[in-house]
């Protein structure tokens, strides 16, 4: 299965398959999240950002040490064939060994992506995945039950984002290779940890990160292999993510 590295991977120059890039530094291939300009969404993701650097080891803010998970495999589902309640809003909660965050999905804008986030998460799909990916200043990425930036759920959905998208901290957006259509998705995503990265809207947009943005910061700022771009040499896993709507 190609990889679904974020078109970040121009702005980096090269992401993993999945991958999105850094902030300034990488190209416009790579894949990172997006809102509309000046909507609700971008606004609300560029607020309560945390410090970006990581905690000292054993300090309460530091990444518990966690065996890397074994990878899932090749996935074959089907595409879910319902979609969401507009008038409701649906909160992704992802626990894992550095801290939890939450996002709230863009159902508005965002319709057939947030469905798919949905369904894959009531499934426990990301449950024991790992963010494969840090890009300093720029996202961190996850998703991959290959856990190379190779894999995804076995469908694509498509959904191109507004023209006036941006990718500010805090959204999260879905990885693709670049030679997707605009606005394809699998099951990868990245949450931008820059204050805007400037990638072109070509990501779909999954939501924006409503708690715990220190934590996506705490992850964003872990030491990589390659530095600057590539693997977090600390492991970390989504030990369980859920979603709960009101």
């Amino acid at each position: 299965m190609r990889r679904a590295r974020l078109a970040v991977l121009v702005l980096l120059g090269v992401l993993g398959a999945a991958g999105c890039g850094s902030s300034t530094s990488h190209s416009s291939q790579t894949q990172t999240s997006s809102t509309a300009a000046g909507s609700s969404t971008s606004t609300a993701a560029a607020t309560g950002s945390a410090s970006t650097s990581a905690s000292p080891a054993g300090s309460p803010g530091a990444c518990r040490t966690v065996p890397a998970p074994a990878p899932k495999g090749p996935q074959h589902l089907t595409p879910p064939k319902q979609g969401l309640d507009p008038s409701r809003t649906y909160t992704v909660t992802v626990a894992t060994n550095c801290g939890t965050f939450a996002f709230d999905l863009d159902v508005k804008h965002s319709p057939k992506t947030s469905a798919s986030i949905d369904y894959l998460v009531r499934r426990g799909f990301y449950n024991g995945l790992t963010f494969h990916r840090v890009a300093a200043g720029f996202v961190i990425q996850g998703g991959d039950p290959l856990g190379n930036g190779g894999g995804g759920p076995g469908y694509t959905v498509v959904e191109a984002p507004p023209a006036g998208t941006q990718y500010v901290r805090g959204v999260v957006a879905m990885a693709k290779t670049e030679t997707d259509p605009s606005g394809a998705s699998g099951s990868q995503f990245f949450v931008v940890t820059g204050p805007n990265v400037g990638l072109p809207p070509q990501y779909a947009v999954a939501g924006h990160v409503v708690s715990g943005i220190g934590v996506v910061q705490r992850i964003g700022a872990l030491p990589t292999n390659p530095p600057g771009d590539g693997m977090p040499t600390t492991t970390v896993v989504m030990s369980k993510v859920t979603v709960a709507s009101h």
